[in-house]
């Protein structure tokens, strides 16, 4: 495959092909994974799933122009550039990882999120209930909900001029692994720091208006984390995967802190509306990978 280019304007950098064969990463995974695979199989334990090792096969040939490329040629100076094909993988690969990471927040911040203030509201439930979530789709989707329930009715709380109609913007990230890539299931959830409303203009046509929130205090964070706790143990009990008893135990608990046996909820990080820098720093980290290189 073959492209000709269009000159680059003066100062533009040249294209730099990248050498994931040079990484660290790379190196390991090509020396240790055929053999780990091997054990995993032969071992008492269950072997990884099949997509595990076609992640681990497909990251091993992302950008390696032996697995493909194309041959883009400049017009004005003559030169020829290879551009390797990758994965694109979701999982194992740093590169095609950080791109769609970068790819995410730039979508987000110009077509999706107004100039409006955000807030990163972080939840994290304890390890007992942890487990479930990481098999269960749909019981992941009802703690995100009552979660988004309970910040919404906080925000028209503190959202002066809004009524019982307002409703939030968000957008969540799923987080499936901790810092040390130990399992740990939490969600990173960027909300516009008020509530919307539908307004009618003079003209008739209809329209929205925002209400921006002002003095959320650590109050009003920790009314919410009680509320997230009280309905999501609720639910557990109701769908049989808590006793009732374990569940008024629980609800007992001092939930102060930490990301261990407790819930967790903190929404200390706030990003000005016209910090748009600031916010594609934030979507970005709530779009990381597991890794990076």
């Amino acid at each position: 495959m073959s492209a000709v280019v269009k000159p680059a304007p003066a100062g533009t950098r040249c294209y730099q092909r990248r050498h994931p064969e040079h990484t660290l990463w790379y190196r390991l995974v090509q020396a240790h994974f055929a053999t780990w695979l091997a054990l995993a199989a032969e071992s008492d334990a269950t072997a990884p799933p099949a997509y595990v090792g076609q992640a681990f096969r497909r990251y091993l040939e992302c950008g390696i122009l032996a697995h493909g490329f194309a041959r883009a040629h400049c017009a004005t100076c003559g030169h020829d550039y290879l551009v390797a094909f990758y994965c694109p993988g979701r999982a194992v690969c740093p590169s095609c990882n950080a791109r769609r990471m970068v790819a995410t927040a730039a979508h987000l911040v110009d077509h999706v999120l107004p100039p409006l203030p955000l807030r990163q509201w972080v939840l994290a439930v304890p390890k007992r209930l942890r487990y479930f979530l990481h098999d269960a789709a749909a019981l992941h989707g009802v703690v995100v909900r009552i979660l988004l329930r309970a910040v919404e009715r906080c925000l028209r709380a503190h959202s002066p001029g809004s009524s019982a109609t307002g409703r939030l913007g968000a957008v969540v990230f799923s987080h499936r692994f901790g810092s040390a890539l130990n399992a740990h299931l939490h969600f990173h959830c960027c909300i516009i720091d008020g509530v919307f409303e539908a307004a009618r203009a003079t003209d008739g046509a209809l329209g929205m208006v925002f209400h921006a929130a002002c003095g959320l205090a650590a109050t009003a964070v920790a009314t919410v984390q009680t509320q997230v706790r009280r309905r999501v143990l609720r639910a557990y009990v109701r769908r049989g995967l808590l006793a009732p008893s374990d569940g008024e135990q629980m609800g007992g608990w001092d939930h102060g802190g930490g990301h261990g046996g407790d819930f967790w909820l903190d929404a200390s990080v706030r990003i000005e509306g016209a910090d748009l820098a600031g916010r594609e720093r934030l979507l970005r980290y709530c779009a990381r990978p597991p890794f990076a290189l």
